[in-house]
């Protein structure tokens, strides 16, 4: 049965016109709204809200006829063309975790959005971690999570644990669940081919086995791109000695973003991105580059975990990555959110 589209208006904000580039979120067919900010550098919110049914329905500012209801998808299309342009052939790295990763419909978001990105001629590689799994899997075995100033303590039998979860579990999960919606993904760990070389953090005595990159070879996975496959790397690593490391996913993202001269580094977070007052949803910062992050740091305005995330963003732009974006894992279709549009969805971070 050909399926209708309804547009209906966000119940908070004022319903987008019919010509706006937002419109692309239609394409995706999902049963979840999705709302495209209308401007980076607008402070209020304005969003085009897409619906798609299986069952027949009268909506206002609908097209009723399959023939309308085509042409529509049609110039949808037509106008995610200068996006396709912009990115075909660029690579773009995402960093996975946070709420998408332990939220299935969210999951399944973020992996239809890699599918189609690649489908369209993007180059993108995932780099995940997997705390909540690990943390599950060690509270199986009765070993406390211990945690150190953000980062986890990770002594040899915990080191353990986090190579066969985040290797051999997640790592194989999402390379199945790309494998499925039609992509060609490949899973990796920090130590296959030598991809990732670790080295021990300065506050090892404290923290144990985790670690810092110390180089990136990309050899191994540039074929992997050129071909149009998808990399799925998981962040643990070795030193030359073969010593195994947990490191911080954040770090090998921007690392591996670096390393390729990628166009885009994209973090998927908690959070809807950097807030000028982390007291006030509403005082996002859609755009800012590395002056105004690290005066916004020396304010203080940014602290916590949103720290080690902006450092990882400022490194890679630094090395030659164009532009880093921190956005808001938590929102359905966010990839598509801040690559398919010119308002973006978080914050981008620009050299």
């Amino acid at each position: 049965m050909a399926k209708s589209l309804n547009l209906s208006p966000s119940p908070s904000t004022p319903t987008l016109s019919l010509s706006s580039s937002s419109k692309y979120s239609t394409l995706l067919k999902t049963p979840t709204p999705l709302s495209f900010p209308l401007s980076r550098h607008h402070s209020h919110s304005h969003s085009l809200t897409v619906r798609s049914s299986s069952s027949s329905a009268t909506t206002t500012a609908t097209p009723t006829s399959t023939t309308s209801s085509n042409q529509f998808r049609v110039d949808i299309l037509s106008e995610s063309l200068p996006y396709i342009q912009k990115f075909r052939g660029k690579t773009v790295v995402v960093k996975y975790g946070g709420a998408a990763m332990k939220q299935p419909e969210l999951k399944a978001s973020v992996v239809s959005d890699l599918v189609l990105l690649s489908c369209v001629g993007l180059r993108p590689v995932l780099v995940h971690g997997g705390g909540p799994e690990i943390n599950h899997w060690l509270q199986l075995l009765n070993i406390e999570p211990l945690f150190h100033e953000g980062l986890r303590v990770t002594d040899a039998k915990t080191m353990e644990i986090v190579s066969m979860v985040l290797v051999g579990k997640v790592n194989k999960d999402l390379v199945s669940l790309i494998n499925k919606a039609g992509a060609t993904a490949v899973g990796l760990s920090g130590m296959d081919g030598r991809l990732l070389m670790a080295k021990p953090t300065p506050n090892s005595a404290k923290l144990g086995f985790v670690g810092e990159v110390a180089r990136v070879d990309p050899t191994i996975l540039q074929p992997l791109v050129n071909n149009g496959h998808i990399p799925v790397i998981a962040s643990v690593a070795a030193d030359e000695l073969g010593q195994s490391y947990n490191i911080n996913a954040d770090t090998v993202a921007g690392e591996v973003a670096a390393a390729l001269g990628a166009e885009k580094l994209i973090l998927l977070t908690d959070v809807a991105g950097i807030l000028e007052n982390k007291d006030d949803p509403g005082s996002l910062v859609r755009e800012i580059d590395i002056k105004g992050v690290k005066k916004l740091i020396e304010e203080k305005k940014v602290g916590g975990g949103m720290i080690p995330k902006v450092n990882c963003c400022v490194a890679s732009l630094s090395q030659g990555v164009r532009t880093a974006s921190i956005i808001d894992g938590r929102v359905q279709h966010s990839l598509l959110h801040e690559i398919m549009s010119e308002e973006g969805i978080g914050t981008m971070i620009t050299g």
